[in-house]
């Protein structure tokens, strides 16, 4: 079961009433609820008629969303046709094209959901579509990164362009609002005219004093959130932030045009504002001409602020310690950055333009730091700090949905046909289609298949034998073979064993046959161990039980001198179990008493041996055992005439074998 960061989210299932008990039903992906009625309480009344289906992702069912589903399949579609092949270069630009194609329809579906939610007449349905839409741009968001850092993987200085263009997509609307109020010929009378005076009046409380902006900005006294002027500021600054300094020039000419007075300042700064370098990746000139031409720009910008060349005007005084990337004075500005990772970006852009990707991870939580100061991080924000960190394994983890919304889909549609008795089956096959979790959720999945039947274990067997699922056959085999020790089936118990390559069960079913053996004096399930093949050397005890079984096919086809050796190996290289060793001598009986020698001089000398420490082992056992006189009688008497066809054999032997000499 998966762990969850926060308690699950409480469903409240209306025509359900409270006190009343209810009943389910788990389906493929839903649940169904009703009321029940405790038949023990007495008279209830009438209960309610209607079953209620709970589904876990009512997501998946949005007309909406369901185009953003086809849409990206018929891209992951085309994507399959890019040959494996080719040179990494050739496919780079490739995957580049396919990877803004998914944006470019998630922001479409995004859209389109924010559509239907000013048009839903249903406050609940625009609430689920601002939802959808919230989780749609943390998709994009978190994707755009993962597309400059890892497909496109831009290298220093060519890498900063695209994280500008990266924040620059994401930031927040009002800037391209108060764009849009700027760019009317009546400002006053434009329709989004007072979302931004409201916006402009919050962020700009924060950035300067108002009593200060009044003396500076405004002569007239006029109320200064429905000026112009504050527009200007609120832009400048903005645009200064992203790094779009041709849209800053131009908001300063039209602030220069209401302060004749300060029109040489204006300059100065336009002047500085215009020789910022910018690298460019397809230009002559190499990243370090760039270095030293952007520190010299550097240096100058820091020389205007040292010798107080906008100390008259905090608006372009600001501007110009932005410019040097003064991280006191970005971080005053944490209303117009909005998130760390804008701050990040500016930081960059004004402080280590030439950053390279592997730098990135120190910046990335250093900012992180700085801005959040001690607030808790965000879900996001350690998404998008582990891409920083090129870490795209904890991303995909985090993001909790895969790499790709197929795969999410697929997932979750597999997962609940494997809740179906019949439909597992089914399941395995979609799960074998995604290629990043999908043997993962099938190795999690199919340890929960009830093994209701031999048939169905055999089936789910072969699917993990077939896609290598080593742990997953081996517990599967020792499942089934302790269901079938329990019910007394040794036979397939062994089976099962010997499939997971478990020595240690196999050990221990074997000396179960060798008991029942002693105790009846036959062998069950005698096609497996006639068959058991090489499969007898996982284990010693395996080994010695196959070879047992083979002892007695010999004796019983009357190859006595073969029968004779095998006997004799399995005592001499001491793999039967000592306890044993009395009916292997005992079975040496009959091949004792043969008319004909069976065992030469030297064979005999080695039963003896083996004889005379069970004997020794015995004494050594009967004196603190407290076995019953009759049971150590019967030893006793075995023993004796153990010795006694022995001393028989042994001279029959030696008068054989000095005959053949002589």
């Amino acid at each position: 079961m998966e762990e969850v960061d926060v308690e699950p989210v409480v469903t409240n299932i209306s025509g359900i009433r409270p006190g009343k008990r209810m009943g389910f039903a788990w389906g493929p992906g839903d649940i169904l609820v009703y009321e029940t009625q405790n038949k023990a309480s007495g008279p209830t009344g009438s209960g309610c008629a209607f079953i209620h289906v709970v589904r876990k992702d009512e997501d998946i069912y949005s007309p909406i969303l369901r185009k953003l589903f086809n849409e990206s399949h018929h891209i992951f579609v085309g994507l399959q046709t890019i040959k494996d092949d080719l040179p990494s270069k050739s496919k780079k630009p490739q995957f580049v094209s396919i990877s803004r194609n998914y944006r470019s329809v998630i922001r479409a579906c995004m859209e389109e959901l924010q559509q239907a939610a000013v048009s839903a007449n249903d406050t609940d349905m625009a609430t689920q579509y601002g939802n959808q839409v919230s989780i749609l741009l943390a998709i994009e968001l978190i994707w755009n990164l993962c597309e400059v850092l890892f497909i496109d993987a831009a290298p220093a200085g060519s890498l900063l362009l695209h994280l500008l263009d990266w924040v620059r997509l994401h930031k927040s609307d009002v800037d391209e609002k108060a764009k849009g109020v700027l760019q009317s010929d009546s400002p006053a009378e434009h329709r989004d005219y007072w979302d931004v005076v409201c916006a402009v009046k919050t962020l700009l409380d924060h950035l300067f004093n108002p009593c200060s902006l009044n003396n500076m900005f405004f002569p007239d006294r006029l109320q200064w959130e429905i000026s112009f002027f504050a527009f200007c500021v609120f832009q400048v600054l903005s645009y200064v932030l992203q790094g779009r300094l041709e849209d800053t020039r131009k908001m300063l000419m039209k602030q220069a045009m209401l302060q004749p007075a300060a029109k040489s300042m204006y300059k100065l700064m336009d002047s500085l504002l215009s020789k910022m370098p910018f690298y460019n990746p397809g230009g002559t000139q190499t990243l370090t001409e760039f270095d030293v031409k952007w520190r010299n720009w550097h240096e100058e910008v820091d020389r205007y602020l040292k010798d107080n060349s906008f100390a008259s005007n905090q608006h372009l005084e600001v501007i110009c310690k932005i410019l040097l990337g003064d991280e006191d004075v970005l971080l005053e500005h944490k209303e117009l950055l909005s998130t760390w990772y804008y701050f990040l970006i500016t930081r960059l852009l004004y402080c280590h333009p030439t950053v390279k990707p592997t730098e990135l991870h120190y910046y990335a939580q250093s900012s992180m730091m700085m801005f959040l100061d001690s607030g808790v991080p965000e879900p996001l924000d350690s998404i998008l700090l582990a891409a920083f960190e090129f870490d795209i394994h904890q991303v995909i983890k985090d993001c909790s949905f895969g790499s790709n919304l197929r795969e999410f889909l697929l997932l979750e549609y597999a997962s609940g046909l494997f809740t179906h008795h019949s439909l597992w089956q089914c399941a395995v096959d979609y799960f074998d289609h995604c290629p990043e979790f999908g043997r993962v959720y099938l190795e999690l999945q199919i340890e929960r298949v009830p093994l209701d039947t031999e048939r169905k274990a055999l089936k789910v067997l072969r699917i993990c034998e077939e896609r290598q699922m080593s742990e997953q056959v081996r517990s599967i085999c020792k499942i089934m073979a302790m269901r079938a020790v329990r019910n007394n089936r040794l036979g397939s118990a062994l089976s099962w064993s010997i499939r997971a390559k478990d020595a240690a069960f196999a050990t221990l079913i074997s000396e179960r046959f060798l008991q029942d053996y002693c105790a009846k004096g036959t062998f069950s399930d005698l096609d497996l161990i006639d068959n058991l093949g090489s499969t007898m050397l996982l284990s010693d005890r395996l080994t010695f039980l196959g070879k047992y079984r083979e002892f007695h096919k010999l004796y019983g086809e009357k190859c006595f001198s073969d029968a004779a050796k095998l006997l004799l190996s399995l005592m001499t290289a001491k793999i039967a179990p000592q306890s044993f060793w009395m009916t292997l001598l005992t079975d040496a009986l009959p091949l004792l008493e043969q008319k004909e020698v069976i065992f030469s001089a030297e064979q005999t000398y080695e039963l003896m041996y083996c004889l005379e420490e069970l004997t020794s082992s015995l004494i050594t056992a009967a004196s603190g055992s407290g076995r019953p006189m009759q049971e150590e009688d019967v030893e006793v008497t075995k023993v004796e005439m153990l010795r006694l066809a022995l001393a028989r054999n042994l001279a029959s032997a030696i008068v054989k074998e000095g005959t053949m000499q002589t």
